[in-house]
């Protein structure tokens, strides 16, 4: 068997030595010339010729040690950077695993490429003959996660299905692609000569011009303008046009989870982000006109489908699902910056300022936020609320943060104010074990510190990340609340039946457990949380803070 034509693995099943070039080098050509320089991943045997690949390529390499958190690494990466997320993946078991992480990346608009190795082609079709990893049809397992997904059967393919995929990931509504390629096709030498350039632009999705003419009328005519900026707003950049318009309106403006920093947090007109609050829930009910943008009004945006606007709906949104699917609406499909863009290009300037039933428009935000606030004052939640001050004022008003489904995120989603920097969580789909990962992805992509908010439930998801951390030597900060359990669902158990059921949990000691990778690690109280923090962005390297303690959660209204 000559070296020259044999692959690894697929001849008589002794490796042997590879090609110099084969389908592998392809797949990391054409990253690279389209602007790739990280790629997360964990090896696995189908996938083996494009990791060999990797060895002959610029592409840094970040080995996960769950390929799910793999996937959030990648996403955490995007959303740090605004670069696209690169994933590789092995065959079966190693793929499905990524799946809740895509899920994620998929709800909330991030840009993926997923790279997915396959069993060799003669066992494709759904032939069951009992091939390692073999699934019927893997690509249709993630169907439910990803924009699209495409089988490359040649070598020759490689490049532009790559390039293609590219574009569709980058073009809004953004979200990752998925690709696979059978081994024998990463592993066969290859006749293609070496990927030398790439390119990939997004597709223009601008809105209708008689649709912005519209909503112009309907806003020109409003008494009560409103505005809520969802995520949307700031995966397409386009925070100035929102600020514009706003202040042309004189509309408030509140921001969702995912929308948080795309308003100034403390602008007379920013409602902020409360959204779960019955205040807040009125003074959208009662605009007019209200703008929605980049957001379904779904159920944490409705505040849990309670909210029923009295006035006309403008909701803007490149996902054309979206548009109308919770209220009617005049539904404009477009790019959150360039709907925006036109907007603000064809918007006067109001004649008149809004009338909220005798109060301005700045009178009216203000009241509101005294009266959420005169709301907590009631619950007590002092450690809560000076626990949460006390990590905002810790962390550098530049600092990228990333949040894990815990009850401090559900605070955060609320009161947190971004600043300078991006918060990120994973309300987009709304799993467990995000924030570990996600913060490495951003660590990688920004060279900088960064912090990750877990409970002490969603922190075992990722606890292993610890070993990727310490590998890469990555300066990430990792805030472990430690409540004994799951917490939200212990308060909701507790509020539903009195009781709560399977919320309580064993766990490690994850000062000594973060310590036996090599991490450093202290453990301290709520109140000495800010010192505590402080110290640890002084560190060089991963570190870890784990403060023992139940926080609770403001009351829902929306069961009042």
């Amino acid at each position: 068997m000559s070296t020259e034509s044999a692959a690894p693995g697929t001849g008589d099943g002794v490796p042997v030595a590879g090609p110099v070039r084969n389908g592998g080098d392809l797949v990391v050509e054409t990253l690279e010339a389209l602007g790739a320089s990280k790629v997360f991943g964990i090896p696995g045997q189908h996938a083996l010729g494009l990791f060999d690949a990797l060895s002959r390529s610029r592409l840094e390499f970040i080995s996960s040690r769950v390929e799910n958190n793999s996937a959030f690494a990648a996403d955490g990466f995007s959303r740090a950077t605004g670069q696209v997320g690169v994933l590789f993946l092995s065959t079966g078991p190693g793929a499905l695993t990524s799946l809740a992480g895509l899920q994620e990346a998929y709800a909330t608009g991030v840009p993926m490429i997923v790279v997915a190795s396959q069993i060799p082609i003669d066992g494709l079709g759904a032939r069951r003959r009992g091939m390692l990893h073999q699934l019927d049809d893997q690509k249709a397992s993630a169907a439910n996660v990803t924009k699209s997904q495409r089988l490359i059967q040649h070598a020759s393919g490689i490049p532009s299905a790559i390039q293609d995929a590219w574009t569709e990931a980058i073009s809004s509504p953004a979200g990752p692609v998925w690709i696979e390629i059978p081994q024998n096709v990463l592993l066969n030498p290859v006749m293609v000569p070496a990927v030398e350039d790439a390119l990939a632009e997004p597709f223009d999705n601008p809105p209708r011009s008689e649709l912005v003419k519209e909503a112009v009328r309907w806003l020109s005519d409003a008494r009560r303008p409103a505005v809520i900026a969802g995520g949307g707003v700031r995966r397409s950049g386009a925070e100035a046009a929102l600020l514009s318009i706003a202040q042309k309106l004189h509309a408030p403006v509140i921001c969702t989870p995912g929308g948080n920093g795309a308003f100034p947090w403390n602008h007379p007109l920013s409602l902020q982000s409360w959204m779960e609050d019955r205040h807040m829930t009125e003074v959208l009910e009662d605009a007019d006109v209200l703008v929605v943008i980049g957001s379904s009004l779904g159920e944490v945006t409705s505040n849990y489908f309670t909210m029923a606007p009295r006035g006309r709906i403008i909701q803007i949104d490149a996902e054309p699902r979206v548009l109308e699917s919770n209220r009617p609406a005049l539904g404009i499909r477009a790019d959150a910056r360039q709907a925006l863009e036109a907007l603000d290009a064809a918007l006067p300037a109001a004649e008149q300022r809004p009338d909220w039933h005798g109060q301005t428009s700045e009178e009216l935000v203000a009241g509101a936020l005294a009266r959420v606030q005169a709301r907590l004052d009631t619950q007590g939640l002092d450690m809560e609320r000076r626990f949460m001050a006390d990590i905002r004022a810790a962390v550098p008003d530049d600092m990228q943060t990333y949040w894990d489904m815990t009850i401090s995120a559900y605070w955060a989603w609320s009161c947190w104010d971004a600043r300078s920097g991006r918060f990120h969580s994973a309300q987009g789909a709304g799993g467990l074990g995000y924030g570990y990962p996600g913060a490495i992805g951003g660590a990688v992509g920004l060279g900088e510190r960064v912090l990750a908010v877990s409970g002490d439930g969603s922190a075992m998801y990722s606890i292993s990340e610890l070993a990727t951390a310490r590998q890469h030597s990555l300066p990430v900060t990792w805030l472990i609340v430690d409540d004994g359990g799951y917490g939200i669902l212990r308060e909701y158990m507790e509020d539903a039946f009195g009781k709560a059921t399977a919320t309580e949990l064993a766990r490690p000691d994850f000062v000594k457990l973060a310590e036996s990778f090599g991490v450093p690690a202290r453990r301290c109280a709520p109140e000495s949380i800010r010192t505590a923090l402080e110290e640890a962005f002084a560190g060089e390297g991963p570190n870890v803070v784990v403060v023992e303690a139940r926080i609770g959660l403001f009351a829902p209204t929306h069961l009042v």
